[in-house]
């Protein structure tokens, strides 16, 4: 992806080269309100399953964040699988945990991908390249504290 400002696309500045190579990824998740957000959880290792989507987020994260809110809150995820599944919809009718209905692979609804892109350039303007999947954990996890409530 490219991060720049509109009549920019050819200047020295807007240009990296970068060698690819499939060095691996890191899922992340976290959540946001507009008095409010979460902690920014970062997957080690693996697929996020229905039951790793359970334990890691929605019992840890999610339910004290939802009921610290008013009595007015809607949990809004996606259409990611994990986040459909029987065993996460059970999970969310026991705890009494409203959730929004989505349209089917509608991401651009989602408010937290404007979130998404802005950690994203922010970790692309950084001035050293990272080089280790744990550096790039390292700098979300950092850029994610510094992105304020405003923002």
């Amino acid at each position: 992806m490219i991060w720049r400002e509109p009549e920019t696309r050819y200047r020295a500045p807007n240009i990296v080269e970068r060698d690819n190579y499939r060095g691996g990824g890191l899922l992340v998740w976290a959540g946001i309100a507009t008095n409010g957000r979460t902690d920014l959880y970062v997957f080690s290792g693996g697929s996020v399953t229905a039951v790793r989507y359970r334990d890691k987020i929605l019992h840890p994260l999610v339910r004290p964040f939802i009921f610290a809110m008013d009595t007015e809150a809607i949990f809004m995820d996606d259409d990611a699988r994990p986040h459909r599944a029987r065993l996460v919809r059970s999970y969310l009718e026991n705890e009494t945990i409203p959730q929004m209905a989505w349209p089917a692979r509608s991401p651009d609804l989602n408010p937290i991908e404007d979130v998404w892109n802005m950690l994203g350039r922010r970790i692309a303007g950084r001035s050293a390249p990272l080089d280790t999947l744990r550096e790039l954990q390292q700098a979300l996890l950092q850029e994610w504290e510094l992105l304020t409530q405003r923002v």
